[in-house]
């Protein structure tokens, strides 16, 4: 049998809610001041003005985000990471659980993975069990990919441009919502768009810290250890 509360359970659980009202009304009164940082998270002025592969693809998106980190090793490094980038090939270097929670059975590589670099223009992949199909529209070696959803709703670009002996490695999401309600355009802004955030964030900083590892240890050790 279930014994009812105490007090002094209650009185936790009443300020639990209390508190999880308050910053719900706090983060819904003052996102609209930091929207502009959470779609440009890492990414400069002129990044986030500047025309990438892939924009030509949606002339009038609803929301665009511009992202971007800092990676140490060149472009050649880094580009076998997108190559394999989706479910089912090298995942999405993001957070795991998270993404696994929603069912997509995700287990991001360490490793380059031979048997997906053969990426070519036209091959698609399905995001989770009903999510949309992205399919590649632009590839260019060591420089840019770019996938574009069948529905036309989503560009998704990944741009490499060397800056020194660094190299920026810039995502940018184009997105359309025709149709939406006004329930789901409020989800997408207060809801999605600061998520978004916290995914591709993570992924970034996972493709930056495999795309160095590679650069200092070489490709044959990757490529030894995805085949053991």
């Amino acid at each position: 049998m279930m014994r009812p509360f105490s007090e002094a359970g209650k009185r936790v659980a009443v300020v639990t809610g209390a508190s999880a009202v308050l910053a719900s009304g706090v983060f819904l009164k003052t996102y609209p001041r930091w929207r502009s940082w959470c779609l440009s998270w890492g990414a400069s002025e002129h990044e986030v003005a500047s025309a990438l592969p892939g924009d030509e693809l949606m002339a009038h998106p609803d929301v665009v985000s511009t992202r971007a980190i800092s990676v140490s090793a060149p472009p050649n490094s880094i580009w076998p990471w997108l190559v394999q980038l989706g479910p089912g090939r090298g995942d999405v270097y993001t957070y795991d659980w998270i993404e696994n929670l929603l069912g997509l059975n995700i287990h991001s590589a360490d490793q380059i993975l031979p048997e997906f670099q053969g990426l070519a223009a036209g091959d698609a992949q399905t995001l989770g069990n009903k999510g949309p199909v992205m399919r590649v529209a632009i590839k260019e070696s060591n420089q840019c990919l770019v996938l574009r959803s069948d529905d036309g709703n989503w560009v998704w670009a990944f741009v490499l441009m060397p800056d020194g002996d660094l190299t920026r490695l810039i995502s940018r999401n184009r997105i359309a919502t025709p149709d939406a309600s006004r329930l789901s355009r409020l989800l997408t802004t207060y809801v999605m768009e600061p998520g978004s955030l916290i995914m591709e964030r993570k992924m970034l900083i996972g493709i930056k810290q495999r795309a160095e590892f590679l650069h200092e240890t070489g490709p044959s050790e990757c490529v030894q250890a995805s085949e053991l």
